[in-house]
């Protein structure tokens, strides 16, 4: 689930060099008449236990037959916490609730504790219950993106994204951490998490890699019913018993049914270009298992197969999901999916509930949605039949939650989040799925070394845990939001201060002393589907900064072990040939100590705990082997799927080749300015009468420009023309790091695309600090800006005099402090 209402597609792809991937495009069907349609009998049969009795089934039809129309469709939408509050629930009675990957709970931040989202929970509920005339009572399901622990709520124990688990092997363990998260959940007043996710993504270039367990079918498989035993409870769903709720466990959301992970170049919510056979064998694997393991929901995709909206698709949501694997749950879409569908939009949708949607995740467009939905099924468009199947599929669900039974005994206990018990859950699932790639002997490092501990992500706990972190993207978290958790930085200090040794954190790698080694940490930046599309798989093209790092070290002579952290295998040769050892380490989470587990010998330098991680993806040899799957025709990776090393079972490295492949500058579409250079595609420019000489940044020598007016004219970043309609309508903003030396006399314009609007508020005032402003893209669209073809993303003019410096230029997704300057 995303917090996107309409996604369209990423710009043209990166000119490749190296030609996989356009050989197994030629390979795939063209999508014809019938390529949408699914045969059921080639499908795996499925059966959910326990969810159908007769006792459920009597209370479920003794509710319905006391339930008005407008009561049945309201359980079948779904609002955001940002876009309803619980008064209008007396007038349209929703039937649940959701909390968008950076929706707040009502009254509080974005980034709260569990008591306000308890609260508001309990707020939400309270209206939902209330005896009034013409109105059945019936409990809210409150649903949040729970992937990877309560990941949404501060304190809560964020375990190793799904990419990192895939690496362990271990179902046993995959249970626990799902028993875990759904405690967390359940103490923080939800009752449904959406997860797990079961693609099994094929193109690494994809947004959404993390969330998958493996490129291999098997891996996921062998996952899937594991999680959903984890998060449900093993066969606890009982009609007499107490509900799940009351035991600490939380409804499963399976997603997203189905293919997901195929797209056509890795493309977010693109289309699935494969036949059924190859949709069944890869894309279906786990959900057979997680249907016979009980899950309650399934959450419906917002790809297509072969040209076919997946919300719109009768065939898999009615004819396979619901008949084939007899699944008696109910399937609920994802944001805003169903507009999608040619024919509708987000608010007018019969189609989708036709098709065997029985829940429009509907955040901001409900009430219209509401409205033509029961207009639907007054005039026959949706027929009564279908109206009454989906409640029941959904007050079913509720009834076997235990939501009817007012008791929530986890939402009194402060100490589940983040207890002691969960965390070392956590702990070992990140020394489990650490992967280790290369090491020359520097490993493992003795608890009474001296060791220096550098790269920018060592002591930043939202850097290791990534996007679906206390916000959609899982930017702009601090230390601070993490309570309960532990930088890897120190984790690794407490283990070398019980072993007598010293570790000093410098970001930039300096010293005084020489350090008997250096733990570099560094990696991708959190990211969440939509801005993780990459078109080109090399790590950092363009901003050189580790592998800066890295040479600056070898070339002191000090040992070096690179812990790399990202979502997904990324071409990081040029960094695996400046490093002693390397790690892949995934987003490890919150339990920086798990990393040092394995890193951190004895005093002697005897392991204190071995790698076990094997790659569940296989590590590409080039930036362009976008599609490099186990078994596929000409498999040639760097490291194949299931390598890693470990201290029992060595291996050796030999120097790398450093050609990527790809065209690096083509991949970059977001980042205009960063540490004192403007990385290409783009280009900087000044008029004649504006001089630009560099300056210090706030945090790297000479890492800003400063620009000044000796006369009318403008300063420019151009590039090639890019498509941001999609940045656009998902919020992005246009962030500029800067320091006005001398304010504005005159008028002064921001510029984006063809658009100039007045910025004195922004350059009318000097002040020796940092200033960080976001406009949003809309902003600029609103006034006239045409975003599918902007060729100059940052402009400003100016007629003199002014001075001003500027030390970082980037779209992000973190609204705090936005504004749109008049």
């Amino acid at each position: 689930m995303n917090r996107v209402s309409t996604l369209r597609g990423l710009l043209a792809g990166a000119a490749i060099i190296s030609t996989p991937l356009a050989a197994q495009q030629a390979n795939q069907p063209a999508p014809g008449p019938q390529a949408s349609t699914a045969h059921p009998d080639r499908w795996p049969a499925a059966k959910s236990p326990d969810l159908v009795d007769p006792s459920t089934e009597a209370f479920v039809t003794h509710l319905m037959a006391s339930m008005s129309l407008e009561e049945k469709v309201g359980q079948m939408i779904q609002a955001d916490t940002s876009a309803i509050t619980p008064e209008d629930l007396r007038r349209y009675p929703l039937g649940s609730i959701l909390a968008g990957g950076s929706s707040p709970p009502l009254g509080a931040p974005d980034r709260s504790p569990a008591a306000q989202w308890v609260a508001t929970s309990q707020a939400f509920n309270k209206v939902a219950l209330e005896k009034r005339p013409g109105h059945v009572p019936i409990p809210l399901m409150f649903g949040i993106d729970a992937v990877h622990g309560n990941n949404n709520v501060v304190g809560a124990t964020i375990f190793p994204h799904n990419s990192a688990l895939g690496a362990m092997r271990d179902p046993d363990l995959i249970r626990r951490i799902g028993a875990a998260t759904a405690a967390e959940t359940a103490a923080a007043g939800f009752d449904w998490a959406f997860g797990p996710t079961l693609a099994v993504p094929q193109d690494d270039r994809w947004g959404r890699a993390f969330e998958g367990y493996s490129e291999d079918p098997a891996v996921v498989r062998s996952y899937a019913g594991a999680m959903i035993e984890g998060l449900q409870g093993r066969g606890k769903a009982t009609g007499g018993g107490k509900g799940l709720i009351q035991q600490g466990h939380v409804s499963a959301s399976v997603k997203h049914f189905l293919g997901d992970g195929g797209t056509k170049d890795g493309i977010d919510q693109g289309d699935t270009r494969v036949d059924e056979d190859t949709l069944i064998r890869i894309h279906n694997a786990g959900y057979p298992a997680a249907v016979n393991a009980g899950t309650m929901t399934v959450m419906a995709s917002f790809s297509s197969w072969n040209g076919a909206k997946m919300h719109g698709n009768k065939s898999l949501l009615t004819d396979v999901l619901k008949g084939r694997m007899s699944f008696d749950g109910f399937v609920v879409g994802d944001w805003n999916g169903h507009g999608q569908i040619p024919g509708c939009t987000n608010a007018d949708c019969p189609a989708t509930f036709n098709a065997g949607l029985d829940m429009a995740m509907a955040p901001d467009s409900w009430k219209g949605l509401f409205e033509t939905t029961v207009a639907a099924a007054k005039d026959g468009r949706i027929p009564m039949a279908r109206i009454d199947d989906a409640v029941r599929r959904i007050l079913r669900v509720k009834a076997k939650l235990g939501l009817f039974d007012p008791a929530r005994p986890y939402e009194t206990r402060a100490d589940v989040l983040g207890s002691a018990e969960h965390r070392a859950v956590a702990r070992e699932a990140v020394a489990k799925s650490l992967v280790l790639l290369k090491n020359t002997g520097v490993l493992p490092i003795k608890a009474s070394a001296n060791i220096l501990v550098a790269g920018d992500a060592a002591d930043d706990i939202g850097r290791q845990s990534g996007g679906w972190t206390l916000s959609w993207q899982g930017d702009g978290n601090t230390n601070a939001d993490f309570p309960n958790g532990q930088s890897i930085y120190a984790g690794i200090a407490q283990a070398v201060k019980a072993g007598g040794g010293t570790a000093t954190l410098s970001a930039n790698g300096s010293f005084t002393k020489k350090p008997d080694v250096a733990i570099v940490v560094f990696g991708e930046m959190p990211y969440a589907e939509m801005r993780g599309d990459v078109r080109t798989l090399e790590f950092q093209p363009g901003d050189k900064q580790a592998l800066d790092l890295l040479k600056k070290l070898k070339a002191a002579g000090v040992p070096t072990v690179s812990v790399f952290l990202s979502g997904r295998p990324m071409w990081v040769n040029p960094e695996i040939n400046q490093s002693d050892a390397f790690v892949a380490a995934w987003f490890p989470g919150t339990e920086g100590a798990g990393v040092a587990d394995v890193l951190v010998g004895d005093r002697d330098g005897r392991p204190r705990r071995d790698f076990a991680g094997k790659l569940a993806f296989s590590w590409p040899k080039t930036a362009g082997q976008f599609t490099l799957n186990k078994g596929a025709p000409g498999y040639d990776p760097l490291f194949p799927f299931g390598y890693g090393l470990s201290y029992a079972r060595g291996g050796t490295v030999p120097r790398l080749a450093e050609v990527a492949g790809v065209d690096a500058s083509l991949g970059n579409t977001s980042l205009y300015f960063a540490r004192g250079q403007v990385p290409a595609p783009f280009k900087l420019a000044a008029d004649a009468g504006v001089t630009v000489a560099a300056v210090d940044g706030p945090q790297t020598q000479e890492g800003a420009r400063q620009f000044s007016w000796n006369g009318a004219g403008a300063v420019r970043i151009t590039g090639p023309e890019i498509d941001l309609t999609r940045e656009t309508n998902a919020d992005l903003l246009l962030q500029v790091t800067y320091r006005v030396a001398a304010p504005a006399k005159s008028p002064v314009t921001l510029g984006f695309g063809a658009v100039r609007i007045d910025a004195r508020t922004l350059f009318g005032a000097a002040g020796a600090d940092w200033r960080t402003v976001r406009v949003p893209l809309k902003c600029f669209r609103d006034k006239g800006a045409n975003v599918a073809k902007v060729g100059e993303v940052f402009s400003v003019t100016s007629s003199a005099p002014l001075r001003f410096a500027v030390a970082d230029l980037r779209l992000v997704t973190d609204p705090a402090g936005a504004v749109c300057p008049n």
